[in-house]
C-alpha cells in the first residue's frame, strides 16, 4: 500500500488543482464551495501532521510568505516591448497601410484582436513545467521579481497541465482585479476606515508590488495571458493565435474573447463590436489590441525602437480626465438620503462633457480629503454616474475650502440624522420633504399601511407632479371632480377612489405608525410600540429613555422615532391627518398579559400544513410575540418539516423545539 498519507496528500494536490483550474481560469466550477474547502482542510490538515509532506506547490501554500526587506531585479531575456497607440480610426488605417507596404502583400492580412487590458504586466517563467519566478515590466528590460506575490494568485498555475509542454516557457500577460473584486475590496478598505483605491488598475499593482505576500493573497486577482518571451527550441507554432490556445490548453488563462479578423474593417468591426459591449465585461479595458497573426509575417516585420512593427493598441477615449471642482452642492433623494454632488468645469470624459459627479457621502469626502477649488480626478465608465476618484493635492490653490454638510435639510428644513455604523445621512421629515413627497405618499397607501385601493403609483405621480397633494394629509381633500380629471382615470375609478380613502379612515393604532414612514420602524416595530403606548400622543412625546424601554426598540430605532416627532412639520401633518378623520379603537391595557402564552417569544420554521401567516397571527392572539431569528431568549422553536439551520441552532442553544400538534395544547 505504501504511504498512505503521502499518497492522499499527492490525490488531494492533484484533484484541487484540477478544481482550482476549472473556477479560476474555465470559470466552470466541478464542485460546490463546501466540497472543495472539505478536500482543502483535509490537505492542509495532512500537510501539518506530516511536514516532510509539504509541497511549495501546493495549493495550500497560495497564502503568502513572510515580508520581503526589498525587491530584487529580474533582467528580461527577451525584452518587453510597449505597443505604438492609435487613437482614430485614421491612424489605424496608416498601420495597416504599413504592414501591408512592408510585406509587400495588397490583400487583406490576418490580424489577432483581443481587449487591451487595464492592469499590469507580468512575466511568469515557467521550467519543465514548473513557475520559478515572475517579473514585472518594469523599464521593458529590467523588472522587479514578484514571484512571491504571484504564486499567491489561484487563477496562475503552479506547473502546467497537458502534454507538450516546453523546457523552458516564459509566459506575459496582464495581471488584474475584476470590478465586482475592486468593489467588494474598496468597500472593505471603507469599512475599516482605510483609504480607498482610484480604480481597479491601481488596485492591482498595488497588490502585486505588497513585500508582504500574505497582502497580496488576501486580493481578488486574476491573469490573462497574451504572449510569450523566451521558449525553448522545440516549442513550435504558425500563427499567435495558434500559440494562446496551446497556452490555455497547458491551464494558463486566455482572453475567450480573442479571435482572427480579416484585414482593417474587421479590425474596425471588432473595435466597434467590444466597445458596445465594454461596460458589461467584468473587467476594464482601455483598447484594443491588433497582432499580424502570421508569426512568419511578425519576424519579418521586426521592430522598431521599443515597439513591435506587427502590433497596435487602438486606444478607446479616456475614462479619468483632471479638472476644477467648483462647488459641491447638496441633493435629497427620494427616500431622504443626502448625496453630495460635485460641481466641475466642463470636461470631456470617455467622449462626454462632463459638469457634475457624485462624491457619494461625507465620509468619502472627508477620506478623499476633497476641497472646493481642488483638482480632480474624474471617472466616467459608460452609463455609470461620474465620479471623482481623487484629487491632485500638489496643485491645490491657497483659497481651496474644507466642505462643511449641512446639518438641516437644504430642500425643507427638518433636521438630518445619521446611523452611528453608516456613512448615509438622512433628512428626517419624510411626511413633508418635497423631494420625499411621491415615496412617502406611495408607504402611506400601501396594502400594509393604509391599504387605499386603488391609489397606484402611476396615479401618485400625476398627484404630486399636477401639485394636488403636497402631504399624505391631501389625499383627504380630494374630490372625485380633481380625480376624474387625471389621465386613465373615469369617473366610476374616481368615485372608487374617494370611497377607498373614505374607509381607509378607519384604520388601527399600529397600521397608522408604520404608513407614516419613519426609519426602520417596520409593521412588527410599529405593532410594539402601539402595544407598549397604547396612544399616539404617549409616542409622540416619549423621550429616547422611555422608547428604549419598549421591547425590542434599540437606541437606533429610538433615535429615528424621537427625531421624526420633534420635526415641526412631521407634527403637523400628522394633526392634519387626524382632523381628516382617521381613528382607531381604543387599546386596552395590556391585552395579552392573561393570555397562555403571554411573554413567550416563538421561532416558526420549516414547511408546516398552513400558512405561517395563519399560525403567526393565532399565537399572537394567544400572547405570544413570534420572532423570526432563534436566540437565547427564544422559548419554542415551532419546526415542520426541512427545519434547516434554525434547528440546529435552537439545539445548540437548548431551545425547546416543538412540532404542530403542540398548537392543538392551546386550541390553535
Amino acid at each position: 500500500m505504501g504511504d498512505a498519507p503521502a499518497n492522499r496528500a499527492a490525490e488531494l494536490r492533484e484533484l484541487l488543482e484540477r478544481y482550482n483550474h476549472a473556477y479560476y481560469v474555465l470559470d466552470d466550477p466541478l464542485v460546490p464551495d463546501a466540497e472543495y474547502d472539505r478536500l482543502f482542510n483535509e490537505l492542509k490538515d495532512l500537510e501539518q501532521a506530516r511536514p516532510e509532506l509539504a509541497d511549495p506547490d501546493s495549493p495550500t501554500q497560495r497564502v503568502g510568505a513572510k515580508p520581503l526587506d526589498a525587491f530584487s531585479q529580474v533582467a528580461h531575456r527577451v525584452p518587453m516591448l510597449s505597443l505604438e497607440n492609435a487613437f482614430s480610426d485614421d491612424e489605424l488605417v496608416d498601420f495597416d497601410r504599413r504592414v501591408r507596404e512592408r510585406l509587400n502583400t495588397p490583400g487583406p492580412i490576418t490580424y489577432c484582436a483581443e481587449p487591451k487590458l487595464d492592469g499590469l504586466a507580468v512575466s511568469l517563467r515557467y521550467e519543465s513545467g514548473a513557475l520559478v519566478q515572475a517579473a514585472t515590466r518594469g523599464d521593458g528590460a529590467t523588472g522587479e521579481d514578484i514571484t512571491h506575490n504571484i504564486r499567491t494568485i489561484r487563477a496562475i498555475p503552479l506547473r502546467l497541465r497537458g502534454a507538450g509542454v516546453p523546457a523552458i516557457l516564459e509566459v506575459r500577460g496582464e495581471v488584474y482585479m475584476p470590478r465586482d473584486g475592486f468593489e467588494r475590496l474598496n468597500e472593505k478598505r471603507r469599512n475599516q476606515d482605510q483609504k480607498t483605491f482610484a480604480n481597479p488598475r491601481n488596485a492591482a499593482a498595488g497588490s502585486l508590488r505588497q513585500l508582504d505576500s500574505r497582502i497580496t493573497a488576501e486580493r481578488p486577482l486574476t491573469m490573462y495571458c497574451y504572449g510569450v518571451g523566451e521558449v525553448s527550441d522545440e516549442f513550435t507554432a504558425s500563427r499567435y493565435s495558434e500559440l494562446i490556445q496551446r497556452l490555455g490548453e497547458w491551464g494558463l488563462r486566455i482572453s475567450p474573447l480573442m479571435e482572427p479578423i480579416e484585414g482593417l474593417q474587421g479590425c474596425i468591426d471588432y473595435y466597434n463590436r467590444l466597445a458596445e459591449q465594454r461596460d458589461g465585461l467584468d473587467y476594464d479595458i482601455d483598447g484594443i489590441v491588433y497582432k499580424v497573426d502570421d508569426l512568419d509575417q511578425q519576424r519579418r516585420l521586426g521592430f522598431v525602437s521599443r515597439a513591435p512593427r506587427w502590433a497596435i493598441a487602438r486606444k478607446f477615449p479616456a475614462q479619468e480626465q483632471l479638472t476644477r471642482l467648483l462647488a459641491i452642492d447638496v441633493q435629497v433623494g427620494r427616500t431622504g438620503t443626502l448625496t453630495p454632488v460635485a460641481r466641475l468645469e466642463p470636461v470631456e470624459v470617455a467622449g462626454v462633457t462632463v459638469t457634475n459627479a457624485t462624491l457619494h457621502n461625507e465620509d468619502e469626502i472627508r477620506r478623499k480629503d476633497v476641497r472646493i477649488g481642488d483638482l480632480v480626478v474624474v471617472r466616467r465608465a459608460g452609463d455609470v454616474i461620474p465620479q471623482i476618484v481623487g484629487v491632485a493635492p500638489d496643485r491645490r490653490p491657497d483659497d481651496a475650502q474644507t466642505f462643511v454638510f449641512p446639518d438641516h435639510c437644504p430642500e425643507c428644513g427638518s433636521d438630518v440624522i445619521r446611523d452611528s455604523d453608516q456613512a448615509v445621512v438622512r433628512c428626517s421629515g419624510g411626511l413633508f420633504c418635497p423631494a420625499q413627497r411621491k415615496e412617502a405618499i406611495k408607504h402611506f397607501a400601501s396594502r400594509r399601511a393604509m391599504d387605499i385601493d386603488g391609489l397606484g403609483d402611476k396615479l401618485v405621480a400625476q398627484l404630486v407632479e399636477r401639485e394636488l397633494i403636497h402631504s399624505p394629509a391631501d389625499l383627504y381633500a380630494l374630490s372625485a371632480e380633481q380625480l376624474a380629471g387625471l389621465e386613465r382615470m373615469g369617473e366610476k375609478s374616481a368615485h372608487n377612489l374617494v370611497a377607498a380613502l373614505e374607509k381607509s379612515k378607519q384604520t388601527t393604532l399600529e397600521r397608522f405608525l408604520f404608513a407614516l414612514g419613519i426609519r426602520e420602524v417596520g409593521e412588527t416595530t410599529a405593532k410594539t410600540l402601539a402595544k407598549h403606548f397604547r396612544d399616539l400622543k404617549a409616542v409622540e412625546t416619549a423621550d429616547q429613555e422611555a422608547l428604549i424601554a419598549v421591547p425590542d426598540v434599540g437606541p437606533i430605532v429610538a433615535d429615528h422615532v424621537h427625531t421624526f416627532f420633534r420635526q415641526p412639520h412631521n407634527l403637523e401633518v400628522v394633526q392634519q391627518l387626524l382632523a381628516a378623520g382617521i381613528h382607531w379603537p381604543e387599546i386596552p391595557q395590556d391585552p395579552a398579559a392573561d393570555q397562555p402564552l403571554a411573554g413567550k417569544t416563538i421561532v416558526i420554521t420549516g414547511t408546516l400544513s398552513r400558512p405561517r401567516n395563519e399560525i403567526k397571527e393565532q399565537l399572537e392572539a394567544l400572547g405570544a410575540k413570534v420572532t423570526g431569528s432563534v436566540s437565547k431568549k427564544t422559548d419554542y422553536l415551532l419546526a415542520g418539516e426541512e427545519a434547516g439551520s434554525k434547528r440546529d441552532k435552537a439545539e445548540k442553544l437548548g431551545v425547546e423545539i416543538v412540532g404542530e400538534g403542540w398548537l392543538g395544547e392551546w386550541g390553535a
